[in-house]
Protein backbone atom coordinates (compact mmCIF):
# COMPACT_ATOMS: atom_id res chain seq x y z
CA UNK A 1 0.00 0.00 0.00
CA UNK A 2 1.29 3.48 -0.82
CA UNK A 3 2.41 5.86 2.00
CA UNK A 4 -0.06 8.42 3.10
CA UNK A 5 -1.52 11.00 1.51
CA UNK A 6 -0.20 9.09 -1.51
CA UNK A 7 -2.88 8.96 -4.52
CA UNK A 8 -5.34 6.38 -4.60
CA UNK A 9 -4.87 5.42 -1.22
CA UNK A 10 -7.53 5.97 1.91
CA UNK A 11 -4.58 7.67 4.09
CA UNK A 12 -4.29 11.43 3.70
CA UNK A 13 -1.68 13.03 5.35
CA UNK A 14 -2.66 16.20 7.35
CA UNK A 15 -0.66 19.06 8.49
CA UNK A 16 -0.79 19.25 12.54
CA UNK A 17 0.51 22.36 14.59
CA UNK A 18 4.18 21.35 16.04
CA UNK A 19 3.73 20.63 19.66
CA UNK A 20 5.98 20.48 22.38
CA UNK A 21 9.04 17.98 22.21
CA UNK A 22 7.72 17.34 25.97
CA UNK A 23 4.81 15.21 24.74
CA UNK A 24 5.32 11.95 23.09
CA UNK A 25 3.56 11.47 20.02
CA UNK A 26 1.43 8.22 21.50
CA UNK A 27 -0.06 11.32 24.10
CA UNK A 28 -0.68 13.55 21.23
CA UNK A 29 -2.60 10.99 19.64
CA UNK A 30 -4.56 9.88 22.50
CA UNK A 31 -5.45 13.51 23.22
CA UNK A 32 -6.79 13.80 20.05
CA UNK A 33 -8.54 10.72 19.66
CA UNK A 34 -9.98 10.82 23.32
CA UNK A 35 -10.69 14.65 22.28
CA UNK A 36 -12.80 13.44 19.60
CA UNK A 37 -14.66 10.56 20.89
CA UNK A 38 -15.14 12.54 24.54
CA UNK A 39 -17.29 15.88 22.39
CA UNK A 40 -18.62 13.13 20.64
CA UNK A 41 -19.58 11.56 23.28
CA UNK A 42 -21.09 14.61 25.10
CA UNK A 43 -23.27 15.30 22.30
CA UNK A 44 -24.51 11.88 22.22
CA UNK A 45 -24.96 11.52 25.82
CA UNK A 46 -27.33 14.56 26.16
CA UNK A 47 -29.56 13.15 23.36
CA UNK A 48 -29.83 9.90 25.04
CA UNK A 49 -30.56 11.70 27.88
CA UNK A 50 -33.39 13.79 26.77
CA UNK A 51 -34.39 10.81 25.01
CA UNK A 52 -34.53 8.59 28.66
CA UNK A 53 -36.57 11.54 30.14
CA UNK A 54 -38.79 11.11 27.41
CA UNK A 55 -39.26 7.35 27.47
CA UNK A 56 -39.87 8.06 31.30
CA UNK A 57 -41.91 10.32 31.32
CA UNK A 58 -44.22 8.64 28.68
CA UNK A 59 -44.06 4.85 29.62
CA UNK A 60 -43.28 4.78 33.09
CA UNK A 61 -41.19 2.47 35.19
CA UNK A 62 -43.50 -0.99 34.04
CA UNK A 63 -43.03 0.00 30.09
CA UNK A 64 -40.07 1.54 30.39
CA UNK A 65 -38.73 -2.04 31.92
CA UNK A 66 -40.44 -4.04 28.79
CA UNK A 67 -38.63 -1.54 26.62
CA UNK A 68 -35.04 -2.19 28.48
CA UNK A 69 -35.41 -5.72 28.40
CA UNK A 70 -36.32 -5.84 24.02
CA UNK A 71 -33.02 -3.77 23.45
CA UNK A 72 -31.55 -5.54 25.98
CA UNK A 73 -31.58 -8.97 24.36
CA UNK A 74 -31.04 -7.35 21.15
CA UNK A 75 -27.72 -6.24 22.23
CA UNK A 76 -26.54 -9.70 23.71
CA UNK A 77 -27.55 -11.41 20.31
CA UNK A 78 -26.02 -8.95 18.52
CA UNK A 79 -22.70 -8.96 20.63
CA UNK A 80 -22.90 -12.70 20.63
CA UNK A 81 -23.04 -12.51 17.06
CA UNK A 82 -19.43 -10.54 16.50
CA UNK A 83 -17.25 -13.83 18.00
CA UNK A 84 -14.72 -11.16 18.86
CA UNK A 85 -14.05 -9.37 15.31
CA UNK A 86 -14.57 -5.98 16.63
CA UNK A 87 -11.17 -6.08 18.57
CA UNK A 88 -9.63 -8.25 16.16
CA UNK A 89 -10.68 -5.58 13.29
CA UNK A 90 -8.99 -2.53 15.26
CA UNK A 91 -5.67 -4.51 15.96
CA UNK A 92 -5.26 -5.93 12.39
CA UNK A 93 -6.33 -3.07 10.35
CA UNK A 94 -3.86 -0.65 12.46
CA UNK A 95 -1.32 -3.48 11.94
CA UNK A 96 -1.66 -3.77 8.70
CA UNK A 97 -2.20 -0.46 8.09
CA UNK A 98 0.86 0.45 9.44
CA UNK A 99 2.57 -1.48 7.38
CA UNK A 100 0.74 -0.64 4.49
CA UNK A 101 0.03 -3.96 3.45
CA UNK A 102 -3.56 -3.73 1.33
CA UNK A 103 -3.69 -7.44 1.19
CA UNK A 104 -3.80 -7.88 4.57
CA UNK A 105 -6.18 -4.91 4.72
CA UNK A 106 -8.87 -6.38 2.41
CA UNK A 107 -8.86 -9.49 3.71
CA UNK A 108 -9.10 -8.73 7.49
CA UNK A 109 -12.12 -6.34 6.62
CA UNK A 110 -13.99 -9.35 4.83
CA UNK A 111 -13.29 -11.71 7.74
CA UNK A 112 -14.03 -8.92 10.02
CA UNK A 113 -17.26 -8.36 8.82
CA UNK A 114 -18.88 -10.56 6.96
CA UNK A 115 -18.48 -13.55 9.62
CA UNK A 116 -20.66 -11.77 12.04
CA UNK A 117 -23.22 -10.43 9.43
CA UNK A 118 -24.03 -13.96 8.91
CA UNK A 119 -24.37 -15.24 12.74
CA UNK A 120 -25.96 -12.19 13.27
CA UNK A 121 -28.79 -12.71 10.89
CA UNK A 122 -29.43 -15.92 12.15
CA UNK A 123 -29.88 -14.78 15.63
CA UNK A 124 -32.35 -12.40 14.09
CA UNK A 125 -33.95 -15.21 13.10
CA UNK A 126 -33.40 -17.23 16.06
CA UNK A 127 -34.93 -14.63 18.14
CA UNK A 128 -37.85 -14.27 16.26
CA UNK A 129 -39.06 -17.85 16.51
CA UNK A 130 -38.09 -17.81 20.21
CA UNK A 131 -39.46 -14.98 21.64
CA UNK A 132 -42.65 -16.49 22.73
CA UNK A 133 -41.42 -19.02 25.31
CA UNK A 134 -38.47 -16.63 26.43
CA UNK A 135 -41.26 -13.69 27.38
CA UNK A 136 -43.16 -16.34 29.41
CA UNK A 137 -40.88 -18.57 30.52
CA UNK A 138 -38.30 -16.61 30.99
CA UNK A 139 -39.47 -13.14 32.26
CA UNK A 140 -43.13 -14.50 32.54
CA UNK A 141 -44.40 -11.47 30.50
CA UNK A 142 -46.40 -12.50 27.57
CA UNK A 143 -46.97 -9.32 26.34
CA UNK A 144 -42.83 -9.12 25.93
CA UNK A 145 -42.92 -11.70 23.00
CA UNK A 146 -44.20 -9.15 20.27
CA UNK A 147 -41.62 -6.40 21.39
CA UNK A 148 -38.51 -9.34 21.26
CA UNK A 149 -39.92 -10.46 17.49
CA UNK A 150 -39.01 -6.42 16.85
CA UNK A 151 -35.88 -6.76 18.72
CA UNK A 152 -34.76 -9.97 16.06
CA UNK A 153 -34.86 -7.10 13.30
CA UNK A 154 -32.26 -5.00 15.25
CA UNK A 155 -29.43 -7.72 15.76
CA UNK A 156 -27.74 -7.71 12.60
CA UNK A 157 -28.24 -4.24 11.87
CA UNK A 158 -26.42 -3.62 15.63
CA UNK A 159 -23.91 -6.10 14.30
CA UNK A 160 -23.10 -4.74 11.13
CA UNK A 161 -22.54 -0.83 13.02
CA UNK A 162 -20.42 -2.30 15.42
CA UNK A 163 -17.71 -4.30 13.09
CA UNK A 164 -17.85 -1.30 10.51
CA UNK A 165 -16.95 1.14 13.60
CA UNK A 166 -14.19 -0.92 14.49
CA UNK A 167 -12.96 -0.87 10.97
CA UNK A 168 -12.82 2.74 10.92
CA UNK A 169 -11.50 3.27 14.53
CA UNK A 170 -8.54 1.28 13.40
CA UNK A 171 -7.40 3.39 10.99
CA UNK A 172 -7.46 5.78 13.71
CA UNK A 173 -10.47 7.66 12.38
CA UNK A 174 -12.07 8.06 15.70
CA UNK A 175 -14.45 10.61 13.83
CA UNK A 176 -16.56 8.69 11.72
CA UNK A 177 -17.69 6.54 14.76
CA UNK A 178 -18.00 9.49 16.67
CA UNK A 179 -20.18 11.22 13.87
CA UNK A 180 -22.19 8.37 12.85
CA UNK A 181 -22.70 5.96 15.72
CA UNK A 182 -22.91 8.47 18.20
CA UNK A 183 -24.24 11.98 17.25
CA UNK A 184 -26.33 10.52 13.97
CA UNK A 185 -27.85 7.75 15.86
CA UNK A 186 -28.80 9.29 19.08
CA UNK A 187 -29.72 12.40 17.58
CA UNK A 188 -31.53 10.63 14.77
CA UNK A 189 -33.24 8.70 17.89
CA UNK A 190 -34.23 11.38 20.04
CA UNK A 191 -35.46 12.85 17.14
CA UNK A 192 -37.93 10.63 16.44
CA UNK A 193 -39.20 9.64 20.01
CA UNK A 194 -39.78 13.99 20.00
CA UNK A 195 -41.89 12.99 16.63
CA UNK A 196 -43.93 9.82 18.00
CA UNK A 197 -44.54 11.27 21.26
CA UNK A 198 -46.31 14.54 19.88
CA UNK A 199 -48.28 13.06 17.32
CA UNK A 200 -49.24 9.48 17.46
CA UNK A 201 -48.27 8.70 20.54
CA UNK A 202 -45.41 6.92 22.54
CA UNK A 203 -45.58 3.21 22.57
CA UNK A 204 -42.90 0.40 23.16
CA UNK A 205 -43.18 -0.92 19.65
CA UNK A 206 -42.86 2.54 18.26
CA UNK A 207 -39.96 3.33 20.56
CA UNK A 208 -38.05 0.69 19.41
CA UNK A 209 -39.32 0.86 16.24
CA UNK A 210 -37.45 4.78 16.34
CA UNK A 211 -33.92 2.80 17.46
CA UNK A 212 -33.83 0.63 14.50
CA UNK A 213 -34.21 3.27 11.70
CA UNK A 214 -31.75 5.18 13.73
CA UNK A 215 -29.29 2.54 14.12
CA UNK A 216 -29.84 1.56 10.64
CA UNK A 217 -28.65 5.50 9.12
CA UNK A 218 -25.90 5.06 11.67
CA UNK A 219 -24.60 2.20 9.72
CA UNK A 220 -24.78 3.00 6.46
CA UNK A 221 -22.98 6.36 7.40
CA UNK A 222 -20.50 3.88 8.57
CA UNK A 223 -20.27 1.82 5.59
CA UNK A 224 -19.85 5.26 3.74
CA UNK A 225 -16.70 6.13 5.83
CA UNK A 226 -15.06 2.75 5.76
CA UNK A 227 -15.78 2.88 1.79
CA UNK A 228 -13.83 6.27 2.00
CA UNK A 229 -10.70 5.08 3.77
CA UNK A 230 -10.66 1.90 1.86
CA UNK A 231 -12.49 1.33 -0.98
CA UNK A 232 -14.29 -1.72 -1.00
CA UNK A 233 -15.36 -1.93 -4.89
CA UNK A 234 -11.76 -4.38 -5.68
CA UNK A 235 -12.17 -8.23 -6.09
CA UNK A 236 -12.02 -10.84 -3.20
CA UNK A 237 -9.82 -12.76 -4.51
CA UNK A 238 -6.94 -9.97 -4.17
CA UNK A 239 -6.99 -10.39 -0.49
CA UNK A 240 -4.91 -12.11 2.00
CA UNK A 241 -7.35 -13.61 4.42
CA UNK A 242 -5.84 -14.64 7.89
CA UNK A 243 -9.05 -16.07 10.06
CA UNK A 244 -7.33 -18.23 12.23
CA UNK A 245 -4.67 -15.95 13.22
CA UNK A 246 -7.95 -13.02 14.03
CA UNK A 247 -10.17 -16.08 15.41
CA UNK A 248 -7.16 -16.87 17.64
CA UNK A 249 -6.73 -13.30 18.18
CA UNK A 250 -10.46 -12.93 18.60
CA UNK A 251 -11.94 -15.05 20.36
CA UNK A 252 -10.44 -15.21 23.54
CA UNK A 253 -11.15 -10.96 23.83
CA UNK A 254 -14.36 -11.87 22.61
CA UNK A 255 -14.98 -14.33 25.72
CA UNK A 256 -13.30 -12.10 28.12
CA UNK A 257 -15.26 -9.00 26.94
CA UNK A 258 -18.22 -10.58 27.57
CA UNK A 259 -19.03 -9.31 30.75
CA UNK A 260 -17.63 -6.06 30.16
CA UNK A 261 -20.17 -5.61 27.41
CA UNK A 262 -22.85 -7.23 28.76
CA UNK A 263 -22.34 -6.55 32.50
CA UNK A 264 -25.46 -4.44 32.77
CA UNK A 265 -27.30 -5.89 30.18
CA UNK A 266 -26.69 -9.02 32.31
CA UNK A 267 -28.13 -7.43 35.36
CA UNK A 268 -31.04 -6.19 33.72
CA UNK A 269 -31.85 -9.63 32.64
CA UNK A 270 -31.40 -11.16 35.89
CA UNK A 271 -33.79 -8.31 37.45
CA UNK A 272 -36.41 -9.30 34.60
CA UNK A 273 -36.24 -12.98 35.72
CA UNK A 274 -35.87 -12.52 39.24
CA UNK A 275 -37.36 -9.38 40.10
CA UNK A 276 -39.94 -7.05 38.83
CA UNK A 277 -39.90 -5.67 35.13
CA UNK A 278 -40.41 -2.03 36.86
CA UNK A 279 -36.74 -2.65 38.47
CA UNK A 280 -35.66 -3.43 34.97
CA UNK A 281 -37.10 -0.13 34.43
CA UNK A 282 -35.62 2.28 37.38
CA UNK A 283 -32.40 0.63 36.39
CA UNK A 284 -31.90 1.30 33.11
CA UNK A 285 -32.36 5.23 34.36
CA UNK A 286 -29.19 4.84 36.93
CA UNK A 287 -27.34 3.29 34.66
CA UNK A 288 -27.80 6.21 31.95
CA UNK A 289 -27.21 8.24 34.74
CA UNK A 290 -23.87 6.72 35.58
CA UNK A 291 -22.91 6.51 31.71
CA UNK A 292 -22.23 10.15 31.81
CA UNK A 293 -19.44 9.57 34.39
CA UNK A 294 -18.19 6.68 31.60
CA UNK A 295 -18.09 9.40 28.54
CA UNK A 296 -14.47 10.12 29.04
CA UNK A 297 -13.20 6.90 30.20
CA UNK A 298 -14.87 5.26 27.22
CA UNK A 299 -13.38 7.92 25.12
CA UNK A 300 -10.18 7.08 26.25
CA UNK A 301 -10.19 3.13 25.87
CA UNK A 302 -11.45 3.54 22.15
CA UNK A 303 -8.30 5.90 21.30
CA UNK A 304 -5.72 3.93 22.95
CA UNK A 305 -6.56 0.46 21.87
CA UNK A 306 -5.03 0.93 18.60
CA UNK A 307 -1.74 3.02 20.04
CA UNK A 308 -1.06 0.57 22.14
CA UNK A 309 -1.13 -2.11 20.08
CA UNK A 310 1.56 -0.07 17.79
CA UNK A 311 3.56 0.46 20.57
CA UNK A 312 3.69 -3.15 22.14
CA UNK A 313 4.74 -3.72 18.51
CA UNK A 314 7.77 -1.36 18.39
CA UNK A 315 8.77 -2.39 21.66
CA UNK A 316 8.71 1.28 22.78
CA UNK A 317 7.83 0.62 26.95
CA UNK A 318 8.89 4.18 27.25
CA UNK A 319 5.80 5.74 25.71
CA UNK A 320 3.77 2.58 26.51
CA UNK A 321 4.09 3.88 30.25
CA UNK A 322 3.54 7.40 29.81
CA UNK A 323 0.48 6.93 27.67
CA UNK A 324 -0.86 4.02 30.47
CA UNK A 325 -0.36 7.27 33.13
CA UNK A 326 -1.07 10.30 31.50
CA UNK A 327 -4.57 8.57 29.69
CA UNK A 328 -5.43 6.87 33.40
CA UNK A 329 -5.15 11.00 34.97
CA UNK A 330 -7.19 12.31 32.26
CA UNK A 331 -9.64 9.42 32.63
CA UNK A 332 -9.77 10.04 36.64
CA UNK A 333 -9.98 14.21 36.70
CA UNK A 334 -12.84 14.10 34.40
CA UNK A 335 -14.56 11.61 35.98
CA UNK A 336 -14.23 12.59 39.80
CA UNK A 337 -16.52 15.91 39.52
CA UNK A 338 -19.49 13.82 38.17
CA UNK A 339 -19.30 11.33 40.38
CA UNK A 340 -19.27 13.77 43.45
CA UNK A 341 -22.41 15.28 41.88
CA UNK A 342 -24.10 11.85 41.82
CA UNK A 343 -23.30 11.08 45.30
CA UNK A 344 -24.49 13.97 46.61
CA UNK A 345 -27.72 14.71 44.86
CA UNK A 346 -28.92 10.90 43.63
CA UNK A 347 -32.50 11.79 44.70
CA UNK A 348 -33.09 15.39 42.70
CA UNK A 349 -31.12 13.74 39.78
CA UNK A 350 -33.48 10.47 39.59
CA UNK A 351 -36.57 12.84 40.13
CA UNK A 352 -35.97 14.21 36.49
CA UNK A 353 -37.22 10.62 34.99
CA UNK A 354 -39.71 10.86 37.57
CA UNK A 355 -41.14 10.25 40.94
CA UNK A 356 -40.91 6.42 40.35
CA UNK A 357 -37.44 6.20 39.41
CA UNK A 358 -36.33 7.72 42.87
CA UNK A 359 -37.07 4.46 44.68
CA UNK A 360 -33.34 3.69 42.94
CA UNK A 361 -31.30 6.24 44.71
CA UNK A 362 -29.10 3.73 47.07
CA UNK A 363 -28.78 1.66 43.16
CA UNK A 364 -27.80 4.86 41.69
CA UNK A 365 -24.85 5.75 44.53
CA UNK A 366 -23.59 2.19 44.19
CA UNK A 367 -22.95 2.50 40.52
CA UNK A 368 -21.56 5.56 41.20
CA UNK A 369 -18.52 3.77 42.99
CA UNK A 370 -18.40 0.94 40.57
CA UNK A 371 -17.77 3.38 37.82
CA UNK A 372 -15.27 5.80 39.60
CA UNK A 373 -13.16 2.42 40.53
CA UNK A 374 -13.29 1.56 36.43
CA UNK A 375 -12.23 4.98 35.27
CA UNK A 376 -9.80 5.33 38.38
CA UNK A 377 -7.96 2.42 36.84
CA UNK A 378 -7.16 3.30 33.25
CA UNK A 379 -6.37 1.30 30.23
CA UNK A 380 -5.59 -1.73 32.13
CA UNK A 381 -7.32 -3.71 30.55
CA UNK A 382 -6.89 -2.12 27.10
CA UNK A 383 -3.14 -2.99 27.29
CA UNK A 384 -3.54 -6.67 28.42
CA UNK A 385 -5.71 -6.86 25.43
CA UNK A 386 -3.51 -5.00 22.91
CA UNK A 387 -0.35 -6.64 23.67
CA UNK A 388 -1.54 -10.11 22.48
CA UNK A 389 -2.51 -11.16 26.27
CA UNK A 390 -6.07 -12.65 25.97
CA UNK A 391 -5.43 -15.38 28.16
CA UNK A 392 -5.24 -13.18 30.97
CA UNK A 393 -7.91 -11.62 29.67
CA UNK A 394 -10.04 -14.39 29.27
CA UNK A 395 -9.36 -15.52 32.90
CA UNK A 396 -10.39 -12.54 34.25
CA UNK A 397 -13.55 -12.77 32.71
CA UNK A 398 -14.23 -16.18 33.74
CA UNK A 399 -13.79 -15.12 37.67
CA UNK A 400 -15.75 -11.89 36.80
CA UNK A 401 -18.78 -14.02 35.17
CA UNK A 402 -18.60 -16.81 38.34
CA UNK A 403 -18.86 -13.40 40.61
CA UNK A 404 -21.69 -11.26 38.28
CA UNK A 405 -23.79 -14.49 37.99
CA UNK A 406 -23.70 -15.73 41.96
CA UNK A 407 -23.63 -12.37 43.31
CA UNK A 408 -27.10 -11.22 41.48
CA UNK A 409 -28.63 -14.33 42.29
CA UNK A 410 -27.85 -14.28 45.80
CA UNK A 411 -28.69 -10.68 46.26
CA UNK A 412 -31.43 -9.30 43.62
CA UNK A 413 -33.83 -11.85 45.40
CA UNK A 414 -33.24 -10.09 48.49
CA UNK A 415 -32.29 -6.41 47.81
CA UNK A 416 -33.95 -6.11 43.88
CA UNK A 417 -31.93 -2.65 42.61
CA UNK A 418 -29.51 -2.58 45.24
CA UNK A 419 -28.37 -6.07 44.88
CA UNK A 420 -27.34 -5.91 41.67
CA UNK A 421 -25.46 -2.71 42.24
CA UNK A 422 -23.61 -4.05 44.63
CA UNK A 423 -22.53 -7.37 42.66
CA UNK A 424 -21.37 -4.43 40.23
CA UNK A 425 -19.55 -2.87 42.52
CA UNK A 426 -17.59 -6.05 44.09
CA UNK A 427 -16.96 -6.86 40.43
CA UNK A 428 -15.42 -3.42 39.48
CA UNK A 429 -13.29 -3.58 42.58
CA UNK A 430 -12.13 -7.43 42.09
CA UNK A 431 -11.23 -7.39 37.77
CA UNK A 432 -9.54 -3.88 37.85
CA UNK A 433 -7.81 -4.93 41.33
CA UNK A 434 -6.34 -8.36 39.39
CA UNK A 435 -5.69 -6.23 35.89
CA UNK A 436 -3.72 -3.27 37.69
CA UNK A 437 -1.58 -6.64 39.06
CA UNK A 438 -1.23 -8.29 35.76
CA UNK A 439 0.15 -4.87 33.98
CA UNK A 440 2.62 -4.87 36.54
CA UNK A 441 3.37 -8.07 36.71
CA UNK A 442 4.02 -8.32 32.89
CA UNK A 443 5.30 -4.42 32.08
CA UNK A 444 6.76 -3.25 34.94
CA UNK A 445 4.38 -0.38 34.81
CA UNK A 446 1.77 1.39 37.27
CA UNK A 447 -1.40 3.58 36.00
CA UNK A 448 -0.62 6.15 38.81
CA UNK A 449 2.01 9.14 40.03
CA UNK A 450 2.12 11.92 42.27
CA UNK A 451 0.18 14.05 39.63
CA UNK A 452 -3.00 11.92 41.04
CA UNK A 453 -2.69 14.12 44.10
CA UNK A 454 -3.91 17.09 42.47
CA UNK A 455 -7.23 15.91 41.07
CA UNK A 456 -7.81 14.23 44.84
CA UNK A 457 -6.98 17.37 46.57
CA UNK A 458 -9.32 19.08 44.26
CA UNK A 459 -11.99 16.95 44.51
CA UNK A 460 -11.84 17.20 48.34
CA UNK A 461 -12.44 20.65 48.31
CA UNK A 462 -14.79 21.11 46.05
CA UNK A 463 -16.84 18.32 48.02
CA UNK A 464 -16.87 20.29 50.78
CA UNK A 465 -18.21 23.45 49.52
CA UNK A 466 -20.77 21.45 47.45
CA UNK A 467 -21.56 19.87 50.04
CA UNK A 468 -22.17 23.26 52.77
CA UNK A 469 -23.75 25.09 50.15
CA UNK A 470 -26.30 22.47 49.82
CA UNK A 471 -26.68 22.68 53.84
CA UNK A 472 -26.87 26.75 53.99
CA UNK A 473 -28.80 26.54 50.67
CA UNK A 474 -33.02 26.59 51.91
CA UNK A 475 -34.49 26.44 48.06
CA UNK A 476 -37.91 24.47 48.12
CA UNK A 477 -37.34 23.17 44.50
CA UNK A 478 -34.76 20.56 45.52
CA UNK A 479 -33.38 20.13 41.67
CA UNK A 480 -32.81 23.94 41.35
CA UNK A 481 -30.67 23.75 45.02
CA UNK A 482 -28.97 20.69 43.82
CA UNK A 483 -27.75 22.38 40.22
CA UNK A 484 -27.01 25.45 42.55
CA UNK A 485 -24.54 23.55 44.27
CA UNK A 486 -23.41 21.40 41.68
CA UNK A 487 -22.10 24.61 39.77
CA UNK A 488 -20.23 25.74 42.74
CA UNK A 489 -18.62 21.91 43.15
CA UNK A 490 -17.29 22.14 39.33
CA UNK A 491 -16.32 26.12 39.80
CA UNK A 492 -14.13 24.56 43.19
CA UNK A 493 -13.18 21.78 41.49
CA UNK A 494 -11.71 23.56 38.41
CA UNK A 495 -9.85 26.43 40.64
CA UNK A 496 -7.94 24.09 42.43
CA UNK A 497 -6.75 21.96 39.60
CA UNK A 498 -5.81 25.48 37.95
CA UNK A 499 -4.35 26.84 41.78
CA UNK A 500 -2.21 23.67 42.06
CA UNK A 501 -0.66 24.00 38.44
CA UNK A 502 -0.37 21.93 35.72
CA UNK A 503 1.87 19.64 34.51
CA UNK A 504 4.30 19.41 31.73
CA UNK A 505 1.89 17.39 29.70
CA UNK A 506 -0.79 19.08 30.33
CA UNK A 507 0.32 22.39 29.95
CA UNK A 508 1.55 20.76 26.42
CA UNK A 509 -1.69 19.48 26.11
CA UNK A 510 -3.48 22.53 26.30
CA UNK A 511 -0.50 24.08 23.87
CA UNK A 512 -1.38 22.11 21.33
CA UNK A 513 -5.77 21.83 21.87
CA UNK A 514 -5.40 25.83 21.56
CA UNK A 515 -3.26 26.11 18.79
CA UNK A 516 -5.30 23.07 16.71
CA UNK A 517 -8.61 25.38 17.03
CA UNK A 518 -6.29 28.74 15.89
CA UNK A 519 -5.16 26.56 12.93
CA UNK A 520 -8.94 25.77 12.34
CA UNK A 521 -10.47 29.29 12.64
CA UNK A 522 -8.00 30.34 10.48
CA UNK A 523 -8.58 27.97 7.64
CA UNK A 524 -12.08 28.38 8.22
CA UNK A 525 -11.41 32.77 7.71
Amino acid sequence: MAVDGAPGTGFRAKSLPPVSPTLEPSVVSAAKGSGIMFASKLVAEAARFAAGILLARFLGAQQLGLYSLAVTVAAIASGLALLGMRAALVRYVSLFAGRRDEAGLWGTIQIGIGLPTVLSLLAGAGLMLLAEPLATQAFHEPALAPLLRIGGILIPILALGEVLAAATRGFKKMQYTAIAKMISRSLIRLILIAALALTIGLTVATALTALIAATAAATIMLLLFLNELFPLARPLASARREPRSMLRFGLPVYASSLLATFGPSLRAVLLGALSTIASVGIFAVATQINSVGRLFHGSVVSASAPLVSELHDQGDWVQMKQLYQTVTKWSFTVSLPLFLVVVLFPAAILSVFGKEFVAGVAALTVLAWANLVRTGTGICGVIIDMTGNTSLRLANSLIASVLIIALNILLIPQWGLLGAAVASLVVAIAVNTLRLGEVFFLFRMLPYNLGFLKPVTAGLMALIVAWAADRLLTIPQELVQAAIASVLLFTVYIAMLLLLRLSDEDRALLTYISRRAALRLSRRS
